[in-house]
């Protein structure tokens, strides 16, 4: 769905600055380079999309919507969970890049 979408767009995104970290050209670069903040804010907003399609499925559920069924709401609050522990990794990951950064001697 979506949500697959949107992790493959984020890591061909993370594999294209990482190919130009690493000094060569990638394939699939734009010219324009990527807002790295907007890029992060968009992959926030699209976790909590996630997390809030999962909640309301569940509460619909909850109220006996006979559009949600239990399938459907399991579903989801598994791929909001994948989804929030992918955006906890990346934030380790930026964490740990930042602290070694840091570290360096100029």
């Amino acid at each position: 769905m979506n949500t697959t979408q949107g992790i493959d767009q984020l890591l061909g995104q993370l594999r294209a600055a990482s190919a130009i970290a690493a000094g060569a050209e990638p394939a699939a670069a734009s010219t324009e380079g990527a807002d790295f903040a907007a890029l992060l804010k968009a992959s926030l907003a699209q976790v909590n999309g996630t997390q809030q399609e999962a909640v309301s499925l569940g509460k619909a559920f909850e109220q006996g919507d006979p559009n949600a069924n239990l399938q459907d709401v399991m579903v989801s609050l598994q791929k909001a969970n994948i989804s929030f522990q992918t955006m906890v990794q990346v934030r380790n990951k930026l964490v740990s890049a930042y602290h070694e950064v840091m570290s360096m001697q100029v």
